[in-house]
C-alpha cells in the first residue's frame, strides 16, 4: 500500500473515529475542531503540524512520527506517548488536558506545557531535560529514575518529586513549590 503525502492542508471539524485518517505523511498541517477519540494513527507522520480544539483521548499512537508538533487547547485523557517513534520525537502543548498520558521512557527535551493539566500523567524513566512546566497542574504525577535537569517547574503546581530517584540536577523550582520535593519527609512547611 502506498502511502499518502499531504502538505500545506487545514482539516476543519473532522470526525476521525469511525472513518480514519489515512495513514500518510502530514506535513505543516493543521487539524482544528477534529475528533480523534480513539483513533488508529499508527505509523501515521506529523511533521510541523498543529492541532488545535482536537480530542485525541486515547487515541493509538504506535509508531506514529511527532516531529515539531503542537497541541493547543487539546483534550488528550490517557494517551500512551511511550508507543511514538522516539526519533526526533518534539512536541509542546498549551492549555491542554493530559491527565492519566504516559510518557515513559520518552525522550522530550525542551518540551514546552503550558497552562496544561497533567494529573497522573507518567514520566517514569522519561528525559524532560530543559522542559518548561509553565503553570501547569502535576497532581499525582508519576515522577521517578526521570531526567529533569535545568527543566522549569517554577509556576507549576501540586508535583511531588523525590530528588533522591530523579536527576533534577539545576531544575527550577519557587520556593512555593519546595514542599513537592520534600513531601516524603512528612514534614511541615510554614
Amino acid at each position: 500500500m502506498e502511502r499518502s503525502y499531504t502538505e500545506d492542508k487545514t482539516f476543519n471539524n473532522g470526525n476521525y473515529n469511525e472513518e480514519q485518517l489515512p495513514t500518510g505523511d502530514y506535513e505543516s498541517c493543521r487539524f482544528i475542531n477534529c475528533e480523534f477519540l480513539k483513533s488508529d494513527l499508527t505509523a501515521i507522520s506529523f511533521i510541523d503540524c498543529v492541532f488545535e480544539n482536537c480530542n485525541l483521548s486515547m487515541a493509538s499512537l504506535a509508531k506514529t512520527v511527532l516531529r515539531d508538533v503542537k497541541f493547543a487547547n487539546c483534550k488528550m485523557l490517557g494517551i500512551h506517548f511511550e508507543n511514538c517513534n522516539q526519533f526526533g520525537l518534539a512536541v509542546n502543548f498549551e492549555s491542554c488536558n493530559l491527565s492519566h498520558s504516559s510518557f515513559y521512557h520518552a525522550k522530550l527535551k525542551k518540551t514546552i506545557f503550558k497552562n496544561s493539566n497533567l494529573q497522573e500523567v507518567d514520566f517514569t524513566d522519561s528525559d524532560i531535560s530543559y522542559s518548561v512546566f509553565e503553570k501547569c497542574d502535576l497532581a499525582n504525577a508519576t515522577f521517578e529514575n526521570t531526567m529533569m535537569d535545568k527543566a522549569d517547574f517554577r509556576s507549576a503546581f501540586n508535583y511531588s518529586i523525590d530528588p533522591e530517584i530523579n536527576r533534577i540536577k539545576k531544575a527550577r523550582f519557587s520556593l512555593a513549590g519546595v514542599k513537592g520535593l520534600l513531601g516524603k519527609y512528612e514534614i511541615d512547611i510554614d
